[in-house]
């Protein structure tokens, strides 16, 4: 059925015409937990409403701040950096963990260097081994001789980031090869009511609250260590959930306790959003760091395993959220739900350091940002330190180096300042002369969701409006590259399709120096 297509009005109040250093958007007057960032659909739904509930979908507050970040870090540590491995065996002697020169100031200036305003790290990897003094498991830096068992990577971590305005990040991996060797991950053990914190034998700490969760003896374990983490260690930004299982057998899997797990980390740390295996942000489905061309926010899902939220496609899917993938998803999807893409990849081609590895030319680097944050998404890009506790040196150059090539890409905005003028469906800038356009940034204001389904940018030429460049989706980001410059004085962008009234609050007009 044919569904009518409204053009957006951009008013003075809904548009800025921005540069480089994109506006800081204030936070929405709703909630961080308004209910408008997921809506229930069903099977009997049309496409028309689909695609009218679509429109209405809103991010939280914490998403917002979240997909502003564009650039974040991954720092995959633990065991397997001295093993070789990437997935480790769970049995490993925790002594062999013995990074004698680890500099996290090293790391906190080399991610700043580089752009990236918060790093996440893998506090515990499949394995379990974890790189914090927890009172709930031996397999951690406590049973390592490195620091005579003293040493806190996590504690190292948190301080330097923000000691270097680097947002915390936590890498907690659902999947505990450790634990099931111990017989507590997947024992088979039945859903209780558990008190977290579970105070141990010599526990001086005194909760200002705790919580009665529902939990098997494993989510127990989680929940314990998750309180661990977000209450001793500062602030945290980003709680990042694994969906593999690591060397877990397939039908031991433990069914997790998704519900109390989001619940502490709601009431722990308000303004981390939960990603991968978690309602805030999905993985964008491969680990190359690309989004697909047209990247949705609002997609589809499913809700399942006591309340983990869910694709309603493939993960993989090439179309996650056109109104095609709206209408294929309607017999399983239960919500329409903003949940935008991460896109990870290491800047090595494994995730835990190797010495035979070197890391990806900054042309690779390059090319993987404008397929990300280019494309409405959030990169987030792996570089793993190295035995020593060091970011290894060429790793370190080539994050400088992607930086100052960034910014070549996209250097002064030729549109700051000039004059714009607004009309319903387009925006018109004049430079004021003849500028070599070749680079084109746009963003919708995503505090009222994501509207804008394909567009066309145009530029004067010889008297008539000419069509430079066309796509499809836009939301917090989209960048376009010109295959040659165009020159032209007078440009605009004119919106051909829209779920509902788009507001866009950048159209910005470079020419790179590269």
């Amino acid at each position: 059925m044919a569904v009518s297509r409204r053009l957006f009005v951009a008013t003075a109040a809904a548009l800025a015409v921005t540069g480089a250093t994109r506006p800081a958007l204030a936070a929405p007057a709703v909630a961080a937990d308004d209910p408008r960032y997921r809506i229930p659909v069903g099977p009997d739904d049309t496409e028309a409403d689909l695609v009218r509930k679509a429109s209405q979908v809103r991010p939280t507050a914490r998403q917002i701040a979240w997909q502003r970040l564009e650039r974040t870090a991954f720092l995959h540590f633990g065991v397997n950096t001295f093993t070789g491995l990437e997935w480790g065996t769970g049995d490993e002697d925790p002594d062999v963990f013995q990074p004698t020169g680890l500099d996290t100031d090293q790391w906190a200036r080399a991610l700043r260097d580089g752009g990236f305003r918060l790093a996440i790290l893998t506090v515990k990897h499949h394995d379990g081994f974890v790189l914090h003094q927890s009172r709930y498991t031996a397999h951690s830096v406590a049973s390592s001789s490195w620091r005579d068992g003293r040493g806190d990577v996590l504690r190292s971590f948190a301080d330097s980031m923000r000691r270097y305005g680097i947002k915390v990040g936590v890498y907690i991996s659902p999947a505990d090869e450790n634990q099931y060797l111990h017989g507590v991950y997947a024992n088979g053990s039945a859903r209780t009511d558990r008190t977290i914190p579970t105070l141990v034998p010599g526990d001086d700490r005194t909760p200002p609250r705790s919580y009665t969760l529902p939990a098997t003896d494993y989510g127990a374990h989680m929940l314990n260590q998750l309180y661990e983490v977000l209450t001793e260690y500062g602030p945290v930004d980003e709680v990042w959930f694994d969906g593999a299982q690591g060397r877990i057998p397939p039908d031991k899997v433990e069914k997790y306790d998704w519900d109390s797990w989001y619940t502490l980390v709601r009431s722990l740390a308000p303004d981390a959003v939960i990603a991968v295996s978690g309602p805030d942000v999905r993985w964008v489905g491969n680990e190359g760091g690309l989004a697909r061309e047209d990247e949705w926010s609002v997609v589809p899902v499913q809700e399942k395993d006591y309340g983990r939220t869910d694709y309603a496609l493939a993960y993989d899917a090439p179309d996650m959220g056109s109104r095609a993938a709206l209408v294929k998803a309607r017999p399983v999807a239960d919500y329409l739900q903003w949940w935008p893409a991460e896109c990870d990849v290491s800047i090595r081609d494994g995730w835990f350091y190797h010495a035979d590895q070197q890391p990806k030319s900054v042309e690779q680097l390059t090319d993987i940002y404008f397929r990300s944050v280019g494309r409405n998404s959030v990169l987030l890009l792996n570089i793993p330190p190295d035995t020593d506790g060091l970011l290894p040196a060429a790793d370190v150059a080539r994050l400088r180096e992607f930086r100052e090539r960034v910014d070549r890409e996209l250097p002064e905005d030729l549109a700051r300042g000039a004059r714009t003028t607004t009309s319903p469906g387009r925006i018109t800038v004049d430079l004021g002369a003849e500028r070599e356009v070749d680079r084109i940034r746009l963003a919708e204001d995503i505090r009222y969701g994501q509207q804008v389904e394909s567009f066309v940018v145009e530029a004067r030429r010889g008297g008539a409006w000419t069509e430079v460049t066309r796509a499809g989706t836009v939301g917090a980001s989209r960048i376009l590259l010109l295959a040659a410059p165009v020159r032209a004085r007078r440009w605009r962008v004119r919106v051909t399709g829209s779920r509902a009234g788009a507001r866009l609050v950048e159209f910005g007009l470079y020419r790179s120096r590269v």
